[in-house]
């Protein structure tokens, strides 16, 4: 029978037309929810139902195993795209029909965005940053800065500087010898007579005693006490300085080490993420350019592990080196030292500018050359006068024998006195003035190197401090959301491993970045103490 003896009015015939197709299209439907099943899809965790190598199955665009293991609790189904539905499941899922259940096989692979990500292929370190990095066998920086000073034959030499320096006072503060002097005098050639008289001979024995009437001998043991002082200083200095290379050179081995780990978890986690994708593409479900991809970052990790090994080789024996340990122990050194430390500034930077200036060898160097200086004008003044020689001749003979009479004995007592007419010692004088003078300009411009010195120190505490903190409570947990997200829809097979490896390597910069500013942070932690000249912070 015809559709217009059923239906005369085209209105009816209309609405009758739909009405079919509306009902065809729900049994069709259902037809392919109950086919789509029963179908082993055989893609990753995640795969639109039904994809194959013929492409997806009718009806499912914008539906996954990812959106329907949700339940009701999913705020939205489908995936992100113009083909997924924007309302909320449970809408679409009323609770009087059963859900969808995916097989089994794919429900235990399924991971829910809140959920963690799997340990497989996480490429990460700790929450934070360590407080101790280093075994617990490893020698600490003060066990180090300890060897050093025992070891290092730079500093061994430098020791040597200061029992010279004290035979120096030794030599200053000796007393001028006295002279002892013996003649005869009044030898004649041939004999004395009363035809040719003369004489008598005579046989004298001298001790010269010279005096220092000006204190020459005080002034000078006094400016060479000052110049041992000056000379001790200048030690501390030089160890101040070297330790701070050491500083330098036990953070480098630091700094290696914790690159080292860092790389040996990122091949680890390389490796885990290359297996997977090569368990993928066996089973068709990806190219092979994607695990052609993956196995090129796996290979540069193992370059990059093995530069990290030899330049941390390299820092060990840099150190070992500085601790004057033989090349075998080397091998065997570790260290073990505070690196993440958050801990504000150890006072404001006018206590630390006067510790400083207070105990700064450098600074102290400076305040003993003022006072040696000043000594030495002393000392310039006191040798405008030379030594006074008191003569004591305690046995004169004079021989009378060719008179026939007894001979004599006496004694004699003098003194020899320079007279300071023309030499006064002006020029040493004047130039021992104008060196004081020259002193204190070095003394101010040195206070002023060292404030600035402390300021530069404080101010890269505070940045590096900021940066570190702002680091590791905000940039890297963001990196990490984003880098866990990029897993997340690869792991789920909504996008391919390209992008996760660029989400795993801008996380992978952000976590260089956090580890460069730890090691930055510890750096300026010990140049502060080699600022300020005593040690503030461990």
């Amino acid at each position: 029978m015809g559709c217009k003896a059923l239906f005369p009015s085209r209105s009816v015939r209309f609405l009758a037309i739909f009405t079919v197709s509306i009902v065809f299209l729900l049994n069709a439907q259902k037809q392919v929810r109950a086919q789509a099943a029963q179908i082993d899809i055989g893609g990753p965790p995640g795969a639109f139902k039904g994809r194959g190598k013929l492409g997806p199955a009718a009806g499912a665009a914008s539906e996954s195993d990812f959106s329907l293991n949700l339940g009701t609790q999913a705020p939205l189904s489908g995936l992100a795209g113009p083909g997924g539905s924007h309302v909320p499941s449970a809408n679409l899922n009323p609770p009087s029909v059963p859900m969808y259940q995916p097989p089994t096989r794919f429900t235990q692979a399924v991971t829910p965005p809140s959920m963690p990500v799997p340990a497989y292929g996480a490429i990460d370190v700790a929450g934070s940053p360590e407080r101790i990095v280093g075994p617990p066998q490893g020698i600490t920086l003060d066990q180090a800065i300890e060897m050093f000073m025992k070891r290092n034959l730079a500093i061994l030499a430098l020791e040597y500087e200061i029992p010279m320096a004290q035979a120096d006072v030794v030599t200053a503060g000796l007393r001028a010898n006295p002279v002892f002097y013996a003649d005869e005098q009044l030898i004649p050639y041939g004999n004395y007579s009363y035809i040719r008289p003369g004489g008598p001979a005579q046989v004298d024995i001298n001790i010269n005693y010279p005096l220092d009437i000006s204190h020459k001998r005080k002034y000078r043991k006094r400016t060479y006490e000052s110049a041992k002082k000056v000379t001790e200083s200048q030690l501390q200095d030089s160890v101040r300085n070297q330790i701070d290379n050491l500083y330098t050179v036990y953070i480098d081995v630091v700094d290696a080490m914790q690159n080292l780990k860092y790389s040996q978890i990122y091949m680890a986690g390389i490796s885990r993420v290359l297996e997977k994708t090569q368990a993928r593409f066996e089973q068709g479900q990806i190219k092979a350019p994607e695990v052609d991809a993956v196995l090129v970052s796996k290979q540069q990790a193992e370059i990059d592990v093995r530069e990290r090994m030899q330049f941390l080789d390299a820092k060990l024996r840099t150190l070992a080196f500085y601790l004057n340990l033989d090349p075998p122990d080397a091998a065997r050194l570790q260290v073990r030292t505070i690196f993440f430390d958050p801990r504000p500034l150890p006072g404001t930077q006018e206590s630390l500018t006067r510790t400083a200036l207070d105990f700064r060898p450098d600074m102290t160097v400076q305040r003993f050359a003022l006072d040696r200086a000043q000594n030495d004008v002393r000392l310039s003044m006191a040798e405008r006068y030379s030594d006074v020689y008191v003569l004591y001749q305690p046995y004169t003979f004079q021989n009378n024998n060719w008179l026939g009479l007894k001979s004599a004995y006496s004694w004699t007592i003098g003194a020899t006195v320079p007279m300071p007419i023309y030499n006064r010692n002006q020029g040493n004088i004047a130039r021992a003035k104008l060196n004081v003078d020259q002193t204190r300009l070095e003394v101010s411009g040195q206070e002023k190197q060292v404030a600035w010195e402390v300021d530069a120190a404080i101010r890269e505490f505070e940045v590096s401090r900021v940066n570190m903190i702002d680091l590791n409570e905000r940039v890297i947990k963001t990196a990490r959301r984003v880098r866990d997200g990029a897993y997340t829809r690869w792991d789920t097979g909504a996008t391919s491993v390209l992008e996760y490896l660029d989400a795993q390597k801008d996380f992978n910069d952000i976590a260089k970045r956090l580890s460069d500013a730890v090691t930055r942070h510890r750096r300026a932690m010990l140049d502060l103490n080699t600022a300020v000249g005593v040690r503030v912070l461990p």
